[in-house]
């Protein structure tokens, strides 16, 4: 049974992690089955949005702390284990942000650590009522610097500073009103109100949706007017198209639009 299972459906493919033992914890192993993933689904152009989602009573409890503790076996202490396992995991969570597909989290009981890390690096998130939040590595002496990055990016930073400070974590009602999440739905209409998103967003003309997300991105780290010129120049690329043109037209004629 493979530790990150891909099913594929209406240009929508839902990667769901399977380690339901070990609250689909990113082991070495899982980390590379998502590289894998996401390298295959970079170049994908049938695939329209990522669904993310676990197994078990846990969406993800972050990395898989045996296998970080094993690390300590080498002669230097686990420094070059320690950097790469970083290094990778950084690697799979920018890989989702710069996805050309827009990449939905379908969130359950918790989301901790790098799981709380990969919630905040997909571009939308879908909860259940009650799942909790947190970046609890303080608890145990190791300050959550890397889903830091994400989590900071997401949420007002003083919020994001006392979770990462007090190890507490934040609930569902929460992670919606700061942002972290889209929508928060009763457990048992969590898949389905996911793929309702899902498939509202893969009906759009994907290769827009491909051009204003790398966009949407691109223009959060630039200033102001460098923005606006930036983003005015993708919108002309954009208007040019046939498929852009064709999908004004039948806006202004009432019908739907004849995409190729």
């Amino acid at each position: 049974m493979d530790l990150l299972e891909r099913r594929d459906e209406n240009h929508i493919a839902h990667l769901h992690m399977n380690a339901p033992d070990r609250l689909n914890a990113l082991s070495d192993e899982m980390l590379a089955a998502f590289q894998a993933q996401i390298d295959a689904l970079a170049q994908d152009r049938d695939t329209r949005v990522v669904v993310i989602s676990g197994a078990g009573k846990a969406f993800c409890a972050g990395h898989d702390l045996k296998q970080m503790q094993a690390g300590r076996q080498a002669e230097d202490g686990g420094r070059a284990y320690f950097a790469d396992l970083f290094t990778r995991c950084a690697r799979v969570m920018t890989g989702l942000t710069r996805l050309p597909q827009p990449v939905i989290a379908q969130v359950h009981g918790i989301a901790t650590a790098a799981g709380c890390q990969m919630v905040a690096s997909c571009d939308m998130a879908v909860a259940a009522e009650g799942t909790r939040f947190g970046v609890n590595g303080v608890n145990i002496g190791l300050f959550c610097s890397t889903p830091m990055v994400a989590l900071s990016r997401n949420i007002p930073r003083k919020r994001a500073f006392e979770m990462l400070t007090t190890g507490q974590f934040m609930s569902t009602d929460e992670a919606l009103a700061t942002g972290l999440i889209n929508r928060a739905v009763p457990a048992e209409h969590l898949e389905a109100s996911t793929q309702e998103l899902a498939e509202t967003v893969a009906a759009k003309l994907s290769a827009a949706v491909k051009i204003g997300k790398q966009a949407f991105y691109d223009q959060l780290q630039m200033p102001l007017d460098d923005a606006y010129a930036y983003t005015g120049n993708v919108m002309v690329e954009n208007m040019l198209w046939r498929d852009t043109e064709e999908g004004i037209s039948a806006f202004l004629e009432k019908r739907p639009p004849d995409w190729a």
